[in-house]
Parts: C-alpha cells; structure tokens; sequence
C-alpha cells in the first residue's frame, strides 16, 4: 500500500479489482476543500483508458507486475506468438489482448510482456520503431504548402500521415503512442 500522493507516470496499481497503469496525474489544491489527485489510467486488461479522481492521503495498492522481453515471431488468424528472449518458450495472444499494439508489430521486434499474477495483461511497445514504407503517394510538383502530408502505407499495413518528401523504400519512424511519423530512419 502507498499513499496517493506518491503516484508517479508509469506506476502500475491495483484498484476495484483491476489493474491499471497511471498514464498522467496531476495533484490538485484548490482554494476551498481539500486536495485531490487527478489521474488518468489505463486499464490493462481492457485497454481502455479512464479518469479517476482520488482524495489526498488515501492508500492505493501496487500491483506487482512482471514484465519481460519478448520477440514477435509471427501471427496466424487472430493470434500473435511471441517468443521469451531467455527461456525460448513461446506464448500466444489473441487480438482482443493486443488492440491498437497489434498495427505496429513487425517480425523480430522486441517488446516487454506484462504479466499479472500468472495472466498476461498487456504489451509494452518501444517509443519509437523504425518502419519501411511500401506505398505511397508521388508528390506533386508545388503543392508544398506548409506542413504538407500524404498517406503511406508501412510494413505492417498500417498507413500514416508523412512529409511529400518521403518516397517508396524509404525507412521512417512511427512513435508508437500517438501512430505519427516521426522523421526519417
């Protein structure tokens, strides 16, 4: 148990029989009445994300999450098979586990499995990944306004908003929390 005042980005908790990871906090004293901590959280089961306020000087529980490094092999149907980087084993999710995580998995991308309590609960994707970009639009000659953007279609079939200057072949980086072009590779 830990006070709520101590919450932090990224901390994982468990609370009304779900387990959730604080995506944003903010502590909140207003004028009259008593402080508050606002937070945002993301439900790791559901994958869904929710606002909860919480008064000052509560007591929270931490849930204790295990996490570890894991390959992407490859997907069948619904189904991704991951591959432990230590033990070998390999572990299957279906795309309901997966949600929005499944359109930016390419083979051999290392990725952190999260697993509560024996049940896997979620994956965590690196911040930024680097994608080739298999089609895309030519860019028109002067339709160069400022801030211009085409669609291109990545590797995994993903298709993102890019620059006119980004052609077939080329390698860009996709940040995987908002899905936006980055810059080039």
């Amino acid at each position: 148990m830990f006070n709520v005042n101590d919450i932090k980005n990224g901390m994982t908790i468990f609370y009304e029989g779900n387990v959730y990871q604080v995506v944003e906090f903010q502590h909140v004293k207003p004028g009259k009445g008593s402080a508050f901590v606002r937070t945002k959280l993301k439900n790791l089961r559901a994958g869904t994300t929710q606002e909860i306020t919480f008064n000052a000087g509560i007591k929270l529980e931490k849930a204790q999450v295990e996490k570890r490094n894991m390959s992407y092999l490859y997907n069948q149907g619904d189904s991704y098979v991951f591959m432990d980087n230590e033990s070998y084993e390999q572990v299957e999710l279906n795309a309901n586990q997966l949600q929005d995580e499944a359109k930016f998995l390419k083979e051999g991308l290392t990725v952190e499995m999260m697993n509560f309590n024996g049940e896997i609960i979620g994956v965590t994707l690196p911040e930024k990944i680097s994608y080739k970009v298999i089609e895309t639009e030519m860019a028109v000659k002067g339709n160069t306004t400022s801030g211009a953007m085409k669609d291109a279609k990545i590797e995994t079939g993903y298709t993102v908003k890019v620059p006119l200057f980004i052609e077939e072949g080329e390698e860009i980086i996709i940040t995987t929390s908002d899905g936006k072009y980055s810059s080039r590779a």
